[in-house]
């Protein structure tokens, strides 16, 4: 069957996304609905001194202004430190805040009106280098001090200040810069209340427990007041963790007691959600004379922008991730995430560990070339594998396949030439990393799912409910194909809960089909056991009143249904697959309805300290050629091929799990060539698709995906996290392309056509 684990279902939105008709967060449309529009600060740091909004209440078709003093609860919101207003109050802090928000009667006034209040600002000097705001000295972005995060880890002889001597010693700074996910739909959702105090928010997000407390808090509200439902999600990547729309809408339809529909602009989108951290790394790697590691130092610094967001468990990734897939004696890793006036950063796919990639991988490069061997081979000599230790002291207790990982890439084919101009230059490039999947450093992380078996219409039906935020990566299929496997049943309905049932956890950190998928399976064991109990009544029954099992079962065989019984087409089924009963028969009229709670196996935070401990549940593991040619006179790059090759655990739907990793490994190569929000002084200079380049089909080479299946003995099925592995080492691996072919040293990222052209 091909809509079980390990067969590649179609998706079930698949025809209406393709076809135009699926409705997206920003279709909905509500009885008497009202647009909401926002007034943003222009400055990146300024104290408002007045905000006058009678110009925009005096518009005809204005029905409602609101600023920070209209909130009702806590001002403030955010996604692991409480700090970021809904609406700015006495402060801007960056481009783009939020100041007040109009509704009107149609979404061209509400804009309108925004634009015609006045607001008063004092403007001052924004804090805008990340390195020199984690100085003391500096200005503060907050009271009480820039740094947001500060993560250590040392291992070996670091613990005590030292280091061994090294025969080689390379060193290196880097440069990341601040990508945006580019989600092609926008922010968006509807605010209904419902006659009772209440409010029912539809929005495209990736956590509605999260933003129903927040919206609670602000408003003033039981959290049993404010229920969030999943709508339509046009693209996510992290970026709808940190919602924008959905307290001010709720509260203006509270106000006005009608429902209201807030929806960026592409350009309102840039500054109406977080992006990727952009980061300063500076590396000294210390080998023995054969290019073994020695030592790694690494210093990290993170532009958060102006408010935490997730900042501090970024923070924390990227010191946990600082040398990447290698096994290293002594290391002294230091990440520091900062409050700046830039635009707020958070999660992006990869989570803090795209940024190190960068740098880590450079620095193999610089060793390889010291030493004198292959960038593939100086990999190898260091590679970790099952067994080994990561800086953290957590020892890998699964497969660890980066030796195996590496050699498939190098056994490839290179695509031959095509240009026989001599200012083309041809460059192969590699790149490997690691990734934590689900929640770190002794998170409580859980999901809850319900299974409920009946018989409708003559035949059995299995529903699945959960809380699960589907947003594009195809959970919903997921918990189809387990339900289809553990129950054997053809008809699977699938109902997304909204927080009115308990949380699925978000959609984020590489965990939905772990997570899910573990609750989803533990609710079909608890009905699988019910199903197999009214079997052995039944057929039991049967016995002692016939004197003779039904043909097929032997009691002596057979009477042990954890052993010797499934489920399949509809049945009960022997150790032959020959039906015992049917389920639509042994059920009748009951009902089977199971809820389980699921947790993976327990972590414990770090030591503030030394950054000792198993912080992690589990570490995926990947890696990443590309074939690249450059036009050195032009300083032009084309990608002409990248390969991936993923160790996935265990596939669950082998088709949408290569177009996860070939669009994870394009992504990457958009940060690597093109991708970067422009902040000078705290301004945005390019908040649009004409001045942001992401990368389009004339700019996507062929994607060899090579899957390995080495499954996770911890994990629901053997599974292992892939959705953010293929956009970290791609980034690093077209940059190690792009300096094998033209022998600079490629230290940033996204590379510029001056980074390869001599302008003297």
């Amino acid at each position: 069957m091909n809509d079980v684990i390990g067969g590649s279902p179609r998706r079930a939105d698949g025809a209406a996304k393709i076809s135009g008709v699926f409705e997206y967060s920003s279709d909905l449309v509500g009885d008497g609905m009202v647009w909401a529009a926002t007034l943003r600060s222009p400055h990146a740091h300024a104290r408002i001194l007045a905000i006058d909004t009678e110009p925009a209440r005096k518009l005809p078709g204005v029905r409602d202004v609101i600023t920070h003093e209209d909130i009702p609860g806590r001002r403030l919101y955010g996604q692991m430190m409480v700090d970021q207003p809904v609406l700015a109050g006495d402060v801007v802090r960056y481009h783009g805040e939020p100041v007040a928000v109009v509704a009107a009667d149609d979404p061209e006034t509400a804009r309108l009106a925004a634009e015609l209040i006045r607001v008063e600002y004092e403007v001052l000097t924004p804090v805008t280098d990340p390195v020199a705001a984690a100085e003391p000295d500096s200005p503060e972005v907050h009271p009480g001090g820039n740094v947001v995060a500060r993560k250590v880890i040392r291992s070996g002889s670091a613990q005590s200040g030292e280091f061994p001597a090294a025969a080689v010693v390379v060193r290196g700074e880097y440069t990341v810069g601040m990508q945006d996910h580019v989600f092609l739909g926008t922010e968006s959702g509807l605010a209904i209340p419902d006659g009772e105090g209440g409010v029912r928010l539809q929005v495209a997000t990736q956590w509605p427990h999260v933003d129903q407390e927040q919206i609670a808090a602000s408003l003033a509200l039981d959290s049993d007041q404010v229920v969030v439902s999943m709508a339509g999600v046009g693209g996510a990547f992290g970026g709808r963790e940190d919602l924008s729309v959905h307290i001010p809408a709720c509260l203006i339809a509270l106000r006005l007691g009608r429902p209201v529909k807030m929806v960026y602009s592409r350009t309102e989108s840039f500054f109406g959600h977080v992006h990727r951290h952009p980061a300063v790394l500076r590396y000294e790697h210390g080998a023995d004379p054969d290019g073994r590691l020695v030592y790694v130092k690494a210093e990290i610094f993170l532009d958060g922008g102006a408010y935490a967001s997730s900042s501090p468990a970024i923070a924390g990734n990227a010191a946990t991730h600082a040398v990447g897939p290698y096994a290293v004696p002594h290391v002294h890793a230091e990440a520091v995430a900062v409050y700046t006036n830039n635009p707020p950063c958070g999660a992006m796919r990869g989570f803090g560990t795209v940024q190190p990639c960068f740098g880590f991988e450079s620095q193999m490069d610089r060793l390889a070339e010291a030493v004198g061997v292959d960038p593939v081979e100086i990999r190898l000599r260091n590679a970790l594998s099952e067994g080994g230790s990561l800086p953290t002291g957590q020892v890998l207790d699964s497969a660890a396949p980066v030796a195996e990982l590496l050699t498939r890439l190098r056994a490839l084919p290179v695509p031959e030439r095509t240009s026989q101009d001599p200012a083309i230059v041809r460059g192969v490039g590699y790149a490997s990393c690691l990734k934590n999947a689900m929640f770190s450093e002794g998170f409580d992380d859980h999901s809850t799912a319900n299974v409920r078996l009946r018989v409708v219409g003559g035949a059995p039906v299995a529903t699945v409910t959960s809380a699960a935020a589907e947003v594009g990566q195809g959970v919903l299929g997921v918990k189809r194909q387990i339900v289809r496997t553990e129950l054997g049943v053809g008809d699977v309905e699938v109902v997304g809960a909204d927080t009115r049932f308990p949380s699925a956890g978000p959609a984020s950190a590489s965990r939905q089909t772990y997570m899910v998928g573990g609750a989803v399976r533990a609710a079909c064991l608890e009905v699988r056991e019910e199903v197999f109990t009214l079997a052995r009544a039944r057929l039991g029954e049967a016995r002692a009143e016939h004197g003779d099992p039904a043909e097929h079962w032997d009691p002596a065989e057979h009477w042990d249904p954890a052993e010797h019984w499934d489920l399949a087409e509809d049945s009960v089924v022997d150790a032959a697959g020959e039906p015992l009963i049917g389920l639509a028969e042994l059920l009748g009229e009951n009902v089977i309805d199971r809820t389980s709670r699921f947790h993976h196996r327990t972590t414990e935070p770090l030591d503030p300290v030394n950054g000792q401990g198993d912080s992690a549940v589990t570490f995926g593991f990947a890696a990443h050629r590309a074939v690249v040619d450059v036009d050195v006179e032009l300083g032009l790059v084309r990608v002409v091929e990248l390969a991936i090759a993923q160790d996935v655990g265990r596939a669950v739907n082998p088709l949408a799990l290569r177009g996860q990793l070939s669009g994870g490994t394009v992504q990457g190569v958009g940060l690597a060539l093109m991708e970067e929000l422009q902040v000078a002084d705290g301004q945005v200079l390019n908040a649009s698709l004409s001045g942001y380049l992401i990368p389009t089909m004339a700019d996507v080479p062929s994607v060899n995906v090579d899957l390995l299946e080495l499954a996770d003995p911890h994990a629901p099925y053997g599974v292992r996290g892939i959705g953010e592995l293929p956009a970290i080492s791609s980034t690093a691996a077209v940059a190690a392309a792009v300096r094998a072919a033209t022998g600079r040293p490629v230290s940033r990222v996204p590379i510029r056509p001056e980074d390869l052209v001599d302008l003297s």
